[in-house]
């Protein structure tokens, strides 16, 4: 298993002050780093997928809040913004909440993770706002993150962008053996073989949409992944019509593109 205790967690906060300090809380808390090592150890050791430690909850809170910011920038309208009459910065708090709390139910058990997330992360939400917020908007913020967090699943339905953009994030950390598909370690199935066919994931700009995402891969078996899980959940969630998804296979030794598809 990787080695976790040294790791901090991280995220660009810009001027956001509420979500410097939730940073803050969040890198003294030991007992969130301690779920996060448990979740990992039943995610790695026993059930033999890939890791779910902090290192996958880091990128996929830096990924989530890259997302948000760049449709924020395409005029995009947050949940908690346009429902609740609260702020850009309040979006930003629920997202990397969500990412950070979103598997701490896979430190009971890897199936039905997801509903085991929610009262441990009810609990913990609660305990790193505290503060912060006044009751109301630590109710509104806490819920929010609630919601994100049960419609990860790649079948659960968004009804917020902060919700979409973890959804699509957690999808995201695929590169080299790190696919959410649950393979066999050392196994030589499609599972296996296309875990390890992704090279790069790529986030810019888009031209005819907010968002571009360039998935860069060594063989068509990293199909597989773009199909069976980015595809699904990026299909399911909020922020579908603001994405293009672009996968291209690359020679490994001339790093020439051989093939290009849209997703």
């Amino acid at each position: 298993m990787v080695e976790e205790q040294n790791i901090q967690f991280s995220v660009p906060s810009r001027h956001n002050e509420k979500l410097q300090e939730i940073i803050r809380r969040i890198n003294q808390d030991v007992e969130l780093h301690t779920m996060w090592e448990c979740a990992n150890v039943n995610a790695v050791d026993r059930a033999g997928i890939s890791d779910h430690g902090i290192v996958h909850i880091k990128i996929v809170a830096n990924i989530a809040l890259k997302l948000l910011r760049m449709l924020a920038e395409a005029d995009v309208p947050m949940g908690i913004v346009k429902d609740h009459q609260m702020t850009m910065d309040d979006a930003e708090v629920v997202t990397v909440l969500a990412a950070a709390l979103h598997d701490l139910g896979i430190s009971i058990h890897r199936d039905n993770h997801e509903e085991y997330s929610l009262p441990l992360a009810n609990l913990k939400a609660k305990e790193l706002l505290a503060g912060i917020y006044d009751v109301r908007e630590r109710t509104i913020v806490v819920s929010e993150m609630l919601h994100a967090i049960i419609a990860h699943h790649w079948d659960g339905k968004c009804y917020t962008i902060e919700a979409g953009v973890v959804k699509v994030a957690d999808a995201l950390d695929m590169t080299h053996g790190r696919s959410r598909i649950a393979f066999e370690a050392g196994g030589t199935n499609i599972h296996a073989v296309s875990a390890q066919a992704i090279d790069a994931v790529n986030i810019r700009k888009g031209e005819s949409t907010p968002i571009e995402i360039e998935v860069v891969m060594s063989n068509s078996a990293g199909i597989f992944q773009l199909d069976n899980l980015l595809k699904r959940k990026l299909q399911n969630s909020s922020i579908a019509p603001y994405v293009k998804v672009f996968a291209q296979i690359q020679s490994e030794t001339e790093r020439n593109i051989l093939k290009r598809y849209e997703i």
